[in-house]
Parts: structure tokens; sequence; C-alpha cells
């Protein structure tokens, strides 16, 4: 039993805007229906993809050296770094906070940097490498990478709560800015990435390997 057609073998493309499936006979460069620019591939997917996360790995150092926040409480202040501000939450008892804060501050960032480095070597050497599980890593990866933001909204919760019950006083640091573009870059790694690059070498073997059987 043959197996189904691959759209680059009907000519055909899907645009990334609308998902409509767009003949490429003639090479049109917009999708007629919603004028989005066609892209068989998306361009520069690797290239982008290691400048996006390189550039993620250079802002993770700041984002975990620096403060995040500065905590004004009865006349005495401190400044509070991730690591710090997961510590001090969960010495207070409040560990539902610190365990949200380490996920989304240091294993998911964690998670993404060791997924997206995998899919993209992997991708670079045409590794027929269980094509279908990093096609899942994938997904998972962009699943995860709004969850990152979960630290810069506590931070705003907790600072808003402070000021609301008269407590004290918080004000943001520097290191949250470099874990606000740690965030962008990482999901930007993500959109760069091209998961369709991980079945070309597949399909150049299927389609070998059905012509040696002819």
């Amino acid at each position: 039993m043959n197996s189904p057609p691959f759209a680059s073998e009907l000519n055909l493309c899907l645009c990334h805007s609308c998902g409509l499936a767009c003949d490429m006979t003639g090479h049109p460069h917009q999708c007629p229906r919603c004028n989005a620019p066609l892209h068989m591939r998306k361009a520069n997917s690797l290239a982008r993809t290691w400048a996006y996360m390189l550039a993620a790995l250079v802002f993770y150092i700041p984002a975990n050296v620096l403060p995040v926040m500065n905590t004004v409480m009865l006349g005495s202040g401190a400044d509070s770094t991730i690591i710090g501000g997961v510590l001090e939450f969960w010495e207070h008892g409040a560990w539902d906070i610190a365990l949200i804060i380490f996920i989304a501050s240091i294993a998911v960032p964690g998670i993404k940097f060791v997924a997206i480095t995998l899919l993209l070597v992997t991708a670079q050497r045409g590794s027929q490498w269980a094509c279908r599980q990093r096609s899942k890593l994938y997904r998972f990866v962009e699943l995860i990478g709004y969850w990152s933001m979960l630290d810069v909204i506590v931070v705003a919760l907790v600072a808003a709560l402070v000021k609301f019950q008269a407590l004290g006083d918080i004000e943001p640091r520097a290191g949250i800015l470099f874990f606000g573009l740690v965030v962008v870059c990482t999901m930007l790694s993500a959109m760069s990435f091209d998961p369709r690059l991980m079945w070309e070498n597949r399909h150049s073997e299927e389609v070998m390997d059905e012509a040696r059987s002819h």
C-alpha cells in the first residue's frame, strides 16, 4: 500500500497565517485568501533560532545574578535575586509561590535551552532519530514558553499586594528586565524553528527506499 503523498509532491504550501493549502504553481508570493507571505520553509530558520537562543543564554546570566526586586519592610530594605526570592518565600511558609517561581524562572528556561539545542543539532545533522518524539518535544516547548512570564507576574502581584496593605514597599530591579528578555528570546527562538526540517531527510530516505523497491 502506497503512503499518502507529501505536500511538496503536490506543489502545495500551507499558509502560516490562515492555514490555507496554496497551489505553488507559478511561485506565488502571497496567500490568495489572506495575502500573507508564502514560504515552503521558514527563511533562515536554523540561524535565527540559534541567534535567539544564544541571546537568551546571555541574558539568563544577569537575570539570575542581578536582583529582581527590592523589598523595604519596617524601614529596612534588601535586594532579592530569583534564587534568593525562592528561598525567602520558602522560609516564610509560602512554598506554593516559591515553587511557582522556581518552576517558571529556573526549571522552564533550563528545559527550553536543552530542548531547543537538541532540536537544532539533530535538524542540522539531518538526523532521522525519533522524528515523531522530537515533534512532540517541539510542541511541548511551544506550550510551556508562555508560562515563563509567571515570574514577572508574581513580582508585580507581590508588589501590588504589599503596597495595597501598606506593609512596606517593593520596587523592581534590573534582573527582572533581563529575565523578561530571556522569556521573549526563548519564545522567538521556538517560533523561528521550522519543525518540518526534522522530516525532510526522512522523506528523502522514504522516496529512495520506494525507488529501490520498484
